[in-house]
């Protein structure tokens, strides 16, 4: 008996493990992993998806991830005196999440999920159409992440094999210098130009994607960032004669800000967010953003917009800035229209703009001193207690399509992170750069100026480039993308922290006033209250790397802003030079 019970326990348990075993073979469909999921073309498409919406995170362009690099220039100043502080001020001690790990943490999600598909794209059957589609979208927004990362961090680890995350030996990356990090990206930029569809090519399924001018104009910016300028300069003049899709200044510069104009022949990539009201009620921060009732909008507006409006009231715009706009007029006699849609400003001229044609505004309808669809008589602040003027870019306050701002991720305009204006800007640059001051240089400016409506400019007005680069660096470029992310790393390129002089013009341009009032004057040392400059560190025109991702990666050590390492030898040791100021009054 003893013995039967033995038998009848063992066939038991043989049965248990065998049902064990046919209910582990047993795929839940809703629970796929990386091994069996990215297997057919229709996932691929789902997981580039997906990719995109790692783009839309608070660390890369939902809030911090775009606003950072505005903060880190000297059209922006952190008017709450708080929240991006140690940003502003150019000193953070490596610690504070927001700027040392956020834009690190979320960029590396767009890494790992383009990696991903970029291993999978190989081995799946499919039209060569679709497969460049797919790697042409993962080459580049891999790549978009990773010229986040080289300009917020310097020196980041380049994790371009899938298979790396799942081996404890490769898991934990060291840094690689920038140069190795920018020499994938200037691949991947190049690769994805040339394999995906322009924008006229794609059609309908272009609108919101990366296409092949979208990776031309990231490569181009590249190229330059390594004063490439011969290199850059023919991608661009490429990009100009329509070699990769058509692309045209739109008529009205306000409609680069707008929720109605979105993918517009003007924008080469936006990141693109729903229409304000138009998605659901969860309000997903970072790094979740996966519920299907996710409001589906940015927070840039919450940072941007006045805090007597309902903003957290965190930047303002620069007194410095305020007063360029003001310091040229249309040639009709009228503001230039780009402050209107640049800053939040009270200028009673704008109640006089109507019924006028120009290109400055091309219908002709009223610019009313109106914001959130309140009557304006004076600048609103910025913020309640230290004052400042309110940021109107990628914001509704001149859309006026509600009356009071919910702060949070509702904002639904998209974010153009770049526009043909900046083509033909950087040509202008390359131009003068190789040539010197040429009539062609002159021609790519004024083709922006047209647009506004202000005089040409004459090449004779230039003697140098030196004087040419003033006028682009200073005066155009500020004018046109005033406020947006990228004056930052163009600070970095032009070597201004290494120079004297220059860093000593950042310090002028960033003056500010915490009077409780939207100070418009034109700021001295003896008048401002501060310059964010001031207080800048050696190495800190980088963001640190957060110490917690440092102590976490044995591999893994600081940067230049880590280390307070000046950058200067290091840039001046590749041959790269500092224009000197030159005065154009």
């Amino acid at each position: 008996m003893k013995r039967l019970n033995i038998i009848l326990i063992m066939l038991a348990l043989i049965g248990g493990f065998t049902a064990c075993n046919e209910q582990l073979d047993v795929v839940n469909p809703n629970n796929q992993t990386t091994y069996d999921f990215g297997n057919t073309e229709s996932e691929l498409q789902e997981a580039i998806v997906a990719c995109y919406n790692r783009i839309r995170l608070e660390g890369t362009y939902a809030r911090v991830g775009y606003t950072l690099d505005a903060v880190r220039g000297d059209e922006v100043w952190n008017s709450s005196q708080q929240w991006y502080l140690d940003y502003d001020n150019l000193n953070s001690p490596g610690t504070i999440g927001i700027g040392d790990e956020w834009p690190w943490r979320d960029n590396y999600h767009v890494v790992n999920r383009t990696n991903f598909v970029l291993s999978k794209v190989d081995e799946v059957e499919m039209s060569e159409d679709a497969y460049n589609q797919i790697k042409g979208q993962a080459l580049f927004l891999r790549s978009l992440a990773y010229y986040a990362l080289a300009t917020y961090y310097q020196t980041v680890p380049l994790i371009t094999d899938y298979a790396s995350y799942s081996d404890i030996n490769t898991m934990y990356a060291a840094n690689n210098t920038q140069d190795e990090v920018f020499d994938q990206i200037e691949a991947d930029f190049a690769e994805a130009m040339n394999i995906l569809p322009s924008r006229d090519e794609g059609g309908e399924w272009a609108g919101g994607r990366a296409t092949c001018g979208a990776a031309a104009g990231y490569l181009a910016r590249t190229l330059m960032f390594r004063h490439k300028f011969n290199e850059a300069y023919t991608v661009l003049k490429d990009i100009i004669a329509g070699k990769y899709g058509h692309y045209e200044l739109v008529p009205d510069y306000g409609d680069n800000f707008k929720e109605d104009t979105e993918n517009n022949a003007e924008s080469l990539f936006e990141v693109q967010f729903l229409d304000y009201g138009t998605g659901g009620t969860d309000e997903e921060w970072t790094p979740v953003n996966i519920s299907s009732e996710a409001t589906q909008g940015h927070a840039v507006e919450s940072n941007f917009a006045s805090q007597e409006l309902g903003s957290w009231g965190d930047l303002a715009g620069a007194p410095w800035l305020y007063n360029l706009f003001r310091a040229e007029n249309c040639t009709d006699g009228r503001l230039d229209p780009r402050l209107y849609w640049t800053l939040v400003t009270y200028e009673p001229e704008y109640n006089t703009y109507t019924g006028l044609k120009t290109d400055a505004y091309p219908n002709g309808d009223p610019r009313s001193n109106t914001i959130y669809q309140q009557e304006i008589t004076e600048t609103p602040l910025s913020n309640n207690a230290q004052g400042g003027i309110s940021i109107a870019k990628f914001t509704n306050a001149r859309n006026n399509i509600y009356s009071s701002i919910t702060n949070g991720l509702h904002c639904g305009v998209n974010l153009r992170l770049m526009r043909y204006s900046d083509v033909l800007l950087r040509a202008a640059e390359c131009e003068n750069e190789i040539n010197g001051p040429t009539q062609t240089a002159i021609d790519y400016i004024n083709q922006v100026r047209n647009r506004v409506a202000l005089e040409d400019l004459q090449v004779s007005d230039f003697p140098s480039a030196n004087a040419l680069f003033e006028q682009i660096a200073n005066v155009e470029r500020p004018k046109e993308f005033g406020c947006e992310n990228g004056r930052g790393i163009d600070l970095l390129r032009w070597g201004f922290f290494y120079d004297a002089d220059r860093l000593n013009q950042l310090v002028e341009h960033a003056y500010y006033k915490r009077d409780g009032t939207a100070s418009t004057e034109l700021l001295t040392a003896e008048t401002a209250d501060d310059s964010s400059f001031e207080y800048y560190y050696k190495g800190h025109e980088y963001f640190p790397i957060f110490q917690s991702t440092l102590n976490a990666n044995p591999n893994l050590v600081g940067n230049s802003a880590n280390k307070n390492e000046d950058n200067g030898p290091a840039f001046f040791e590749k041959g790269y030079t500092v224009r000197p100021i030159v005065d154009l009054n």
